[in-house]
C-alpha cells in the first residue's frame, strides 16, 4: 500500500508542480518575471517545468532504491538441481569430445 501511496504523490508532484510553475510566470506572480519578453518567460517556464518534473522523477527513483526488499527469492530447489545437471553434463560431453583429439595426434 505503500508503495501505490508514493507513486500517486509523485505522479501529482509531477502534475502540479510543472502547471505551477508555468502559471507562476505567466501571471508575473514571481519577482523579476514582469521584466521578461513574452518569449523569454515562455522558454524559462518551460525550462523549469520539465526541470521539476525530472527533480520529481529523480526524488521518486531515489525512494523506491531506498525501499526494503519484501521478501527475498529464493530459487527453485529443483530449478537449481536440473541446472547443475546440465551443467555438469555439457562439461562431461565437452571432456568426451576433446579425449579423442589428444588420441588422434
Amino acid at each position: 500500500m505503500r508503495v501505490i501511496q508514493k507513486f500517486f504523490i509523485a505522479s501529482l508532484f509531477m502534475w502540479a508542480i510543472p502547471i505551477a510553475i508555468l502559471y507562476a510566470f505567466n501571471h508575473n506572480m514571481l519577482p523579476g518575471t514582469s521584466n521578461l519578453s513574452p518569449y523569454s518567460v515562455t522558454l524559462v517556464s518551460g525550462f523549469l517545468a520539465v526541470i521539476s518534473v525530472n527533480v520529481v522523477i529523480a526524488f521518486y527513483i531515489y525512494l523506491a532504491m531506498r525501499e526494503p526488499a519484501a521478501d527475498k527469492h529464493e530459487p527453485d530447489p529443483k530449478f537449481l538441481a536440473e541446472a547443475k545437471a546440465s551443467m555438469n553434463q555439457s562439461t562431461g560431453d565437452a571432456q568426451q569430445s576433446s579425449q579423442p583429439l589428444k588420441k588422434q595426434q
